[in-house]
């Protein structure tokens, strides 16, 4: 059944956060909606939401996410405007989403997958190697620190929060010698050259769904599933239900130390998966393979096996 594309006049409302990276990501959802049904930049309209986690004066002070809320941190409001029917469709980074939606709301749109990979970020360093015992190492995110702890316990980390622009600037204030980005974030926003160096997954294994972007919209809307659905990039959904699984699996959000990646290779996919404790000191790691169509089960396979060789407190921090 077809149904009414929006106009000039009723435009498709996209809610997302205000950052310059959210920004990207909505008006390249905006550019691919234009594209698929050949409608004009005016038949939609790009709505900022703030977030709890956008919160300027939390982001300055440098607070923990954890301390602030984990699960739902960059997604309340705006879904609370698509519930209340503000707007249409939410763009989000799909790392930052927790592995339910409110009721209601369904994820079942994913762009092509960009870089998955972690950024170095430094003024005067090259790689994590290049770094002398004792510099400093600015990161917000817990599985970050965790894997640099693991692997350098003889660094130190401090909180190191806000987007890609105020993290800069942390740097050339001097609060931390190096931070950490995502690649896929700096491809969106032609910033690569940022980069001292791409981390590889053997050195840092990302953040689930990491490089994703997952447009959210309403389950009875039956207009925006039609139009969304050309959108929707198998390859990427495929690898995003093994990751989540894995995560829905060990109760996992975007602030505790799990890290995983699906990648496919010919008819099956293979995942990595690990968690890890939050000072670094011990690590768990699993891999497997299946069927693509089985990348769920296996997704959930990997973290009952994490699970069972896990000691009895490891899992305290969820």
């Amino acid at each position: 059944m077809k149904h009414s594309y929006p106009t000039p006049d009723q435009p498709l409302k996209i809610g997302t956060r205000g950052s310059p990276l959210a920004l990207a990501q909505a008006h390249e959802t905006r550019a691919r909606l234009m594209a698929a049904h050949d409608l004009p930049e005016a038949a939609f309209e790009i709505m900022v939401i703030k977030t709890t986690g956008d919160d300027r004066t939390l982001i300055d002070a440098d607070r923990p996410l954890k301390e602030i809320g984990n699960k739902g941190l960059f997604t309340k409001e705006i879904e609370e405007a698509m519930i209340e029917g503000r707007i249409d469709i939410a763009v989000h980074s799909m790392k930052d989403m927790p592995t339910l939606q409110p009721d209601g709301l369904l994820l079942d749109c994913y762009l092509p997958r960009e870089d998955t990979r972690d950024a170095f970020v430094s003024r005067n360093v090259k790689t994590i190697a290049d770094l002398a015992p004792g510099q400093v190492v600015g990161t917000s995110s817990l599985r970050r620190r965790a894997q640099l702890l693991n692997r350098r316990p003889d660094l130190k980390v401090v909180e190191f929060r806000g987007n890609v622009q105020t993290r800069l600037k942390k740097l050339d204030d001097g609060v931390a010698d190096c931070t950490f980005l995502a690649m896929a974030g700096l491809h969106r926003l032609n910033m690569v050259e940022v980069a001292q160096s791409a981390i590889a997954p053997e050195d840092m294994l990302p953040a689930i769904a990491q490089g994703a972007i997952g447009i959210e919209r309403r389950t009875d809307d039956a207009r925006l599933a039609e139009m969304l659905a050309p959108l929707n990039d198998l390859a990427t959904t495929q690898r995003l239900a093994a990751e989540r699984a894995f995560l829905a699996a060990l109760d996992g959000s975007c602030e505790t130390p799990i890290a995983g990646l699906a990648l496919i290779d010919g008819a099956d996919i293979w995942l990595r998966g690990e968690v890890l404790r939050p000072d670094g000191s011990e690590r768990l790691f699993e891999e497997g393979r299946a069927p693509i169509a089985d990348g769920a089960d296996l997704g959930r396979d990997l973290a009952a096996k994490l699970r069972a060789r896990a000691p009895a407190d490891f899992f305290s921090w969820l």
